[in-house]
């Protein structure tokens, strides 16, 4: 078989990654286990930390915990020997009259980044370019003289080009500080047509994590991390050359399993990947 530009990739890319073995930490964001997750909390990051993930990522139901809530899950979390790197959060945690709470409860989880987890899906431009200047940034600053940093997640409107040209995704990078954190869900930039491996390239730094999303023509959300249409060598490559990638994300709509076990097979196919 002749050797074509995406075949060169990915044998790079695998070569890259079973050099690597996987040294960026590999955690679940806990929307993947949610129904779980608001039955018992303490439990279920348990059974996640005992299948292996070294990292949770929370999700907007953490911002009704209190205070002693919040150092509770942090002394479990400590204790199990998981992080919580980031949590995803609305708007409103982005508001200056809850930007103090939204500070308080990251810092009692021991989180970095505060990630504003969607927006209004907008093909206006100007909309995109005002959110960057008037919300992300201005709250990006407080959380950095806090000792964080802000960031946004994609779905899959934003990589699909507006009037003029450009994508959601490419207004709010160009408005928001170079420190403002590009958090990447990989399946629903795949899905919108878009490349990662390219978007990485071009924002270098600042993917400092990944939404380990697949996705594919015939199963959409459904299949699980690894068969479907992401060629993840490459792109797990690109995140650690270039991205700045501090920690991996698998995060999973649901699929023909339960929640643990979807968790527990996306984990396995993920170890497989990097061994």
């Amino acid at each position: 078989m002749p050797v074509t530009r995406r075949t060169f990739l990915c044998a790079a890319g695998a070569n890259t990654l079973a050099a690597q073995g996987g040294k960026v930490p590999i955690g679940l964001e806990l929307y993947s286990v949610r129904s779980a997750l608001a039955a018992d909390p303490t439990g279920t990051v348990k059974k996640v930390a005992a299948m292996g993930y070294q990292v949770v990522e929370f999700f907007a139901p953490y911002y009704d915990w209190t205070m002693g809530q919040a150092k509770d899950m942090r002394k479990l979390l400590n204790g199990l020997g998981v992080g919580c790197h980031s949590t995803h959060n609305s708007m409103a945690c982005f508001q200056s009259a809850n930007l103090q709470k939204t500070i308080d409860l990251n810092h009692a989880i021991g989180g970095r980044y505060v990630i504003l987890a969607s927006s209004i899906q907008s093909k206006n431009p100007a909309y995109w370019k005002k959110l960057a200047l008037e919300t992300l940034t201005p709250a990006h600053e407080k959380l950095r003289a806090a000792g964080l940093r802000g960031g946004y997640h994609n779905h899959q409107l934003e990589f699909i080009p507006m009037d003029g040209g450009q994508r959601p995704m490419e207004v709010l990078a160009a408005n928001t500080p170079k420190d403002f954190m590009l958090e990447l869900d990989v399946g629903t930039c795949v899905e919108a047509g878009a490349d990662p491996v390219a978007w990485i390239d071009f924002n270098p730094g600042r993917i400092r994590t990944l939404h380990l999303k697949d996705w594919s023509k015939q199963r959409g959300y459904k299949v699980l991390f690894g068969e479907g249409s992401v060629h993840w060598k490459v792109v797990l490559t690109a995140a650690e050359r270039g991205g700045g990638a501090e920690y991996f994300l698998i995060e999973q709509e649901g699929s023909d399993y339960s929640e643990f076990e979807t968790a527990r097979r996306c984990l396995d196919n993920y170890r497989k990947m990097v061994a």
